[in-house]
């Protein structure tokens, strides 16, 4: 008898334990990716719902492992407070990693303005979509939402987990550069080197991966 009342009581005690720890799922309509840097990880939340060509752009990246082995290598700080700006990452000008482009989603369009932590595609200053480097903000930056004559730079999503990376990146010393990226170079570029969807099964392009021929040849 006693047994028995032992096991119910033990039941009991564990089942609230189960209830307590659910699966986390993500929001629908969003896609989480995991940004696995030299600096501590970054996820970001894409909002796929609102901005589908510029998420499905940033996840093609992510699925073919463009990404993969990249850097963040800018951080713009605001001169009246270093403490937020943004900052910079992916494949700079390496024309074996890009992707074709795509309509260019305003945030006009999306409604998803940049705000604190918001990661956002950077683009050709000349106008035209985004290709395979993006910025994350640290703060507001309404100047670069659509609106008085600009088209603004495309906002798809968020960051939900790893804003202290983020903000210890942007207070990396920085030098060099040119235009308006003068003085803003990081010293020492922060290695991507790992990005992984966390949701959703992987939907590579089939592209052909050319920055990785030369380091098969090494290694076979």
């Amino acid at each position: 008898m006693r047994s028995i009342v032992a096991f119910f009581l033990a039941a009991l005690a564990v089942a609230p334990v189960a209830a307590q720890a659910p699966a986390r799922r993500s929001a629908p309509g969003t896609v989480r990716v995991r940004l696995e840097t030299t600096a501590g990880n970054i996820t970001v939340a894409l909002d796929a719902r609102r901005a589908p060509a510029t998420a499905r752009n940033f996840l093609a990246y992510v699925d073919d492992g463009r990404f993969d082995g990249t850097v963040f290598y800018r951080a713009a700080r605001k001169k009246i407070a270093p403490k937020f700006g943004f900052i910079q990452g992916g494949i700079r000008t390496d024309a074996r990693r890009i992707l074709p482009p795509f309509p260019l989603e305003t945030t006009a369009r999306t409604g998803i303005k940049h705000l604190d932590a918001t990661i956002s595609m950077a683009r050709p200053a000349y106008g035209g979509s985004a290709g395979g480097n993006f910025f994350i903000t640290v703060g507001a930056a309404p100047n670069m939402d659509a609106g008085g004559g600009r088209e603004g730079y495309p906002a798809f999503g968020r960051v939900i987990g790893g804003m202290d990376v983020v903000r210890r990146i942007l207070a990396g010393p920085t030098c060099c550069g040119d235009g308006a990226m003068r003085g803003q170079m990081l010293v020492r570029a922060v290695e991507i080197r790992r990005a992984v969807r966390l949701d959703g099964k992987p939907q590579p392009t089939g592209r052909v991966k050319p920055w990785l021929i030369g380091v098969k040849l090494k290694t076979s």
